[in-house]
């Protein structure tokens, strides 16, 4: 019989891959979502595909499933700035009471439990590159707190079913990820930028553009999700690449497949991290995994499906 897996939000970007992923493996796929930040678009051609089943729920409000599963992978929540400062009550609900409620179904159906937390628990950090012991600098009362606070929050909910109820939890750290399907109004720097050189507009560098990330293609993340749900222990992985770019350095690999941009520079966000690159000797150690795919060949599919989605007039 096929291995079953849970997929909340399973309609977003990421998400949406791995849906995917699962399929091609051979797994039956259900995926959750409300779609308060989720597209249709995104796993349209999935609908009737054998073994995939999308059910509409708010994960923040307990249900129940039918069937077993194998395991349950925790990605519902708005993740760009522009989704959780529109809907902060709804982040902090769906990293608290969601991952409570999902937790209880992994319990139940006595399947893995894989949390998608983020780099954004490190906040603007003191410790270059971030390591998973890194306890972080971050403000519980800043602009950004809901989604950290939240995801923080979600870490110790998973630790605290593993250790109290037995949950056989995983913990995920995700970095910068950027491929197709991101939203045109994501509102994260790669999207962005792309947009605004394909509309022909002004870049809009925040601060002096020296600031760094750390961009992973959405293809290296999933392996590196997979791998961590088949083969990790229960303690948080970093998943990014660690290739480090100034924001001006991106500019200069978009202009490279775009044409000549112009920029703008505009004050740097409150609470902004100056530097983000992730150590990722835990998964490389224990799971043998290291992105692959190198920014400009990943900029290269990026930019064809935001510039088919533009003419098309969707997201």
């Amino acid at each position: 019989m096929a291995r079953r897996v849970l997929i909340s939000g399973g309609a977003g970007f990421v998400p949406s891959h791995l849906c995917d992923r699962f399929l091609k493996d051979g797994w039956h796929v259900l995926a959750v979502d409300n779609f308060c930040t989720g597209r249709h678009s995104n796993i349209a051609h999935l609908q009737g595909v054998a073994g995939f089943e999308l059910l509409e729920q708010d994960v923040s409000v307990p249900f129940t499933v039918a069937g077993p599963l194998d395991a349950v992978l925790h990605f519902a929540s708005p993740a760009s700035p522009i989704d959780y400062l529109r809907l902060p009550i709804e982040t902090l609900q769906v990293g608290s009471l969601g991952t409570m409620n999902l937790l209880e179904i992994a319990r139940e159906k006595r399947a893995r439990f894989l949390m998608a937390s983020t780099s954004e628990i490190y906040g603007d950090p003191l410790e270059h590159p971030q390591r998973e012991s890194y306890l972080g600098n971050v403000s519980s009362i800043g602009p950004r707190s809901v989604y950290d606070e939240a995801k923080r929050f979600s870490e110790a909910a998973v630790m605290g079913w593993r250790s109290a109820r037995g949950v056989d939890t995983k913990i995920i750290r995700i970095f910068n990820t950027y491929g197709p399907r991101m939203k045109s109004g994501d509102g994260r720097v790669v999207s962005n930028f792309i947009v605004q050189a394909l509309r022909g507009e002004k870049l809009t560098v925040y601060g002096d553009g020296l600031q760094t990330r750390s961009f992973c293609y959405v293809s290296d993340l999933v392996d590196g999700i997979v791998r961590v749900l088949e083969r990790g222990d229960h303690m948080p992985y970093n998943l990014g690449n660690p290739g480090e770019f100034t924001m001006l350095e991106l500019v200069q690999e978009i202009a490279k497949q775009i044409g000549h941009v112009d920029i703008v520079h505009m004050p740097l966000p409150k609470d902004d991290p100056t530097r983000r690159k992730p150590d990722i000797t835990r998964a490389q150690t224990d799971l043998g995994w290291a992105p692959t795919v190198p920014l400009q060949e990943g900029l290269v599919s990026m930019i064809a499906d935001l510039r088919a989605r533009l003419a098309a007039g969707e997201e």
